[in-house]
Formats: C-alpha cells, sequence, structure tokens
C-alpha cells in the first residue's frame, strides 16, 4: 500500500501521555450486597469473575460528570490549563444523551473554552480507540493537547434481574492528556486496532436504536439492557487480545521480556489471566485491578492506567502495554514508552 502524506505535511511528532486522572463514585457494592438481591453469593461470584465489589454512581450522577472529575485531575497533572486542551474524545457507551455529545458536556464543564470534540463508541476497547485517533491530530502537528476520556455508567443500563450479568459491571471514569514528545521521549510506539462485526449480536443492548427504537414493547421485555452471551464473548475476548497484542508488540519492536506493565482490560480475572499466560507473560507484568471496580468498559484500562501510575507502579523508561476488547467486537492495543 501507497503511504499518503498530506500535502504540505513537513514533520511527525511523536505522541505521549502527559497527565492522568481517574473518578470512582463512593457507593461500594460488595458481592455480599448482591447475595440479599439475587440468587448468587461471593463464592460464586470470585470464581467465576475475580470480582469482589464495584462502585455504583449516585442517581443524580451522569457520565459528563465523572469524565469531567477524571479529566480535572489529568489536566492538573498535565501542568496545563482547560484552555490549552485543543480536543476531547470521550469513549463511552452510555453517554448522557444521544445528543449533544458528552464531550460537549465536558468542555463546557472544565471551560475548555477552544476545544472541539466528539463522542467515540468502540465499547470497552473505547478508551484505546480514542487515545489512537488523538494521537493521529499530535502526529500531524495539527494539536499540541487532546484530552482523551474513557467514561461510564454501565448501571444505568444493566439489568439488574440478571444474575450472569449485573455482577460484572460498576460505573467510573479515566482520562489522559496526550501531548506531543520530545526528542528525548518515545512516548507512543505502535497502536492496532482491530473488529469483527460478525460477532456484534454476542454482546449488545438491543433496543433504543434505529434498528429498534424505543416502545413500550421493548420497555416490557427489557431490552434496552446489556445481552451477552458469555461462553462465546469469553473465547472472542482471550484470542482477539492475544492477536492484537502480539500484533502491537511486533510493530513496535519488542518482545514481552521488554514489556515492564501490561494492561489489560478488566473485564474479567479468568481473561486477564488467559492473556497473559497466552502472551507469555509473566504474573508479575500484568497488572490487575478488577477485584475492586468490576469491569467499567470504556473506563476500564484508564482507570486501570492511573491507578497503575499513581501507586508508583510505572516509572520513567518503563514499556507498556495497552490491549481491550469490546462489543462489536473490537480490539485495541498500544505499546508505549513512559
Amino acid at each position: 500500500m501507497n503511504e499518503i502524506k498530506p500535502e504540505g505535511l513537513k514533520k511527525l511528532y511523536s505522541c505521549r501521555i502527559a497527565g492522568t486522572g481517574s473518578y470512582l463514585p463512593e457507593r461500594v457494592v460488595t458481592n455480599t450486597d448482591w447475595e440479599k438481591l439475587i440468587d448468587t453469593n461471593d463464592e460464586w461470584i470470585v470464581a467465576r469473575t475475580g470480582i469482589k465489589e464495584r462502585r455504583f454512581a449516585a442517581e443524580d450522577q451522569c457520565t459528563s460528570d465523572m469524565g469531567t472529575a477524571a479529566a480535572k485531575k489529568a489536566i492538573q497533572r498535565a501542568g496545563i490549563s482547560p484552555e490549552e486542551i485543543d480536543l476531547i474524545i470521550v469513549a463511552t457507551v452510555t453517554p448522557d444523551h444521544i445528543f449533544p455529545s458528552t464531550a460537549a458536556r465536558i468542555q463546557h464543564n472544565l471551560g475548555a473554552t477552544r476545544a472541539a470534540g466528539f463522542d467515540l463508541q468502540a465499547a470497552c476497547a473505547g478508551f484505546l480507540y480514542s487515545m489512537e485517533v488523538g494521537s493521529q491530530f499530535i502526529a500531524t502537528g495539527y494539536y499540541k493537547n487532546i484530552l482523551a476520556i474513557g467514561a461510564e455508567k454501565l448501571t444505568s443500563i444493566t439489568d439488574m434481574e440478571d444474575r450472569n450479568t449485573c455482577i460484572l459491571f460498576g460505573d467510573g471514569a479515566g482520562a489522559a492528556i496526550l501531548s506531543r514528545a520530545d526528542s528525548k521521549t518515545k512516548g507512543f510506539l505502535s497502536c492496532v486496532l482491530q473488529m469483527d462485526g460478525s460477532k456484534a449480536d454476542l454482546l449488545q443492548v438491543p433496543a433504543g436504536g434505529s434498528r429498534t427504537p424505543a416502545s413500550q414493547e421493548t420497555l416490557d421485555a427489557r431490552l434496552h439492557y446489556m445481552r451477552m452471551q458469555g461462553k462465546e464473548t469469553f473465547k472472542c475476548a482471550v484470542s482477539s487480545m492475544v492477536d492484537c497484542g502480539r500484533a502491537a508488540l511486533e510493530r513496535a519492536g519488542c518482545s514481552v521480556e521488554d514489556v515492564k506493565l501490561a494492561i489489560f482490560h478488566q473485564a474479567n480475572l479468568r481473561i486477564i489471566k488467559a492473556v497473559g499466560e497466552r502472551l507469555g507473560l509473566k504474573e508479575e507484568q500484568v497488572f490487575v485491578n478488577v477485584n475492586k471496580y468490576g469491569n467499567t468498559s470504556a473506563a476500564s484500562v484508564a482507570i486501570a492506567l492511573d491507578e497503575a501510575i499513581e501507586t508508583g507502579t510505572v516509572h520513567s523508561g518503563d514499556k507498556l502495554l495497552l490491549v481491550a476488547f469490546g462489543s462489536g467486537f473490537t480490539t485495541g492495543a498500544i505499546v508505549l514508552e513512559w
């Protein structure tokens, strides 16, 4: 394939993460809490998912509220002002509204008056998709500072009567400021994005869009909640994440031995372990916080990355492998040097 270069483009810039932030709601919901509501128990949940607790947003909290809180921390840590943000990309499957965009709400909340923005929907892989899209704007030189956010209020689309799915999900948000890397910083080394739309029906919200508009019938059938075929999704998640992770490492010219820390989508501990083992990573190379927060979809990798940085797990010069998988089926992987 011939390489296409925009006319007049003289230089490509590297992209780095200048600052991260995250937000978790105050309400903690434990497995013991679920035992009081549905036919389940702590042992069953932990054995199958590794999840011990998760966070639920307040009734009056929305996705933009959590995204704003995470963004404020990322902006502060990056040492910039909201007015210096050129673009806001919000990855979410639970936007405040069909329109306007959640990015517009967050732009107003932050006072980022110069920023353009839009929402991006790639489900649980959304944050990696948003960072790769943002990195391209950085690479071309058109923008200097981009705010990438993964934010979800999954409790708003979770069927609390479905014992197979309701225990999995939680709410939260994570954010990163993407900026130009200087000559001493390598930043993003590679990115691979993939999709297999043939399996899109395995994990979806059946109603509410133009294919099946909202009606009394769809409400009665509870079609506005997530539906997942778990076994098939599990298999696809593992194989897709392994393939995508390997491709990103190869593109970056790295081996698994070069990876200081791997951060996978925090959906299920068994998936995380299976992906790590198949990639040939040691247990200490793989970051895990699914036990505390459950599956937060597009916010998952963003929250985990921020936690890894804030706890001192990540140091300058470390190579990180980020991999996520979500409905669509979408998969993304990024290799970066901190």
